[in-house]
Formats: structure tokens, C-alpha cells, sequence
């Protein structure tokens, strides 16, 4: 299976944004990292089983690129995740306080937090992506749900 690159940023665009910016938490370097996803999934020029393996590939790169450009000694992060935030059209309040705790989580949580709850992959997918054991995944959603919890001073569900 093979989508022009018109097509991927169509389909899973927002989806690869969304994962970086949890890394990264910056708009500028989430872009980056998304572009950067792209250009290699276009010159790559690889084919994938399906769209779910396409999908996983791309979250898997970005998420990557994403964690080079972070770690980078020459990150810009010319805009705060705040005030990304106040450009989010959220429902209702507890939605903008439970973005605010999730970015506030240390990188590692706010990773698999995402690709959990947001995109909805399940621990053994999240390890694979990641390339990580899915005991290491299993643990770090934990911590980062107790975590949420104590931010957010609320009963939180743990429901896997």
C-alpha cells in the first residue's frame, strides 16, 4: 500500500502533529518533525501491508524525529506550549486542564498517554512503535495516570 504524500498528511496529519507536539511541545518543532516524517516516508518510497501499518510507520518516525529535535542543542522552542494551548478550541474547562496536566507530564508519560488514549493503540502496539517492552509501556502508563491523578486531584479510572 502506497498514498502520495498529498494523501498522508491528509489522512494522518493532524494525528502526526498531535504526537510530536506531545513530545516536543513546541508548534515550530512539531512541524519540523512532521515535515521530516514526510520527506522520508516520500523518498523512502517504501510499501506498507496496510493502513494501519502506514499509520503506525509515520506516528513511529515523527514521534522519533520528534524526540531528536528536543533533545537538540539547537532547539528553538520559540513558542511555549501555553500559548499553543490558548489557540485550542476546547469543549469544556476540564478538557483545557486535563491537556495542561497531560503536557506538564514528563516526556516518556506524555508519550504513551497519547498514543493510548488519543490514537487508541493498545499496550502491545505502543511497545512496537516505540520500541520498547510492553512491561516498560505498561509501567509508564501507570505512572503517568498517578500522576494525572495527583495534577488533577480527581478520581481517575484505571481501565486498560
Amino acid at each position: 500500500m502506497r498514498l502520495t504524500a498529498d494523501e498522508a498528511i491528509r489522512r494522518y496529519g493532524d494525528r502526526m502533529y498531535a504526537a510530536a507536539f506531545s513530545v516536543c511541545r513546541s508548534h515550530d518543532d512539531a512541524d519540523d518533525a512532521v515535515q521530516d516524517a514526510l520527506i522520508k516516508y516520500h523518498t523512502l518510497r517504501l510499501d506498507y501491508h496496510d493502513e494501519e501499518h502506514l499509520k503506525a510507520w509515520l506516528l513511529r518516525v515523527t514521534i522519533n524525529r520528534a524526540k531528536d529535535i528536543a533533545s537538540s542543542f539547537w532547539r528553538r522552542n520559540t513558542a511555549s506550549w501555553e500559548d499553543y494551548m490558548a489557540t485550542l478550541p476546547f469543549e469544556a474547562p476540564e478538557d483545557s486542564r486535563l491537556f495542561e496536566a497531560v503536557m506538564r507530564l514528563p516526556e516518556k508519560y506524555r508519550t504513551v498517554i497519547h498514543l493510548f488514549y488519543y490514537e487508541e493503540y493498545s499496550v502491545r502496539e505502543i511497545a512496537q512503535l516505540l520500541r520498547s517492552r510492553e512491561g516498560t509501556v505498561k509501567s509508564q502508563l501507570s505512572r503517568g495516570r498517578k500522576l494525572l491523578k495527583t495534577m488533577l486531584g480527581e478520581e481517575w479510572d484505571d481501565d486498560e
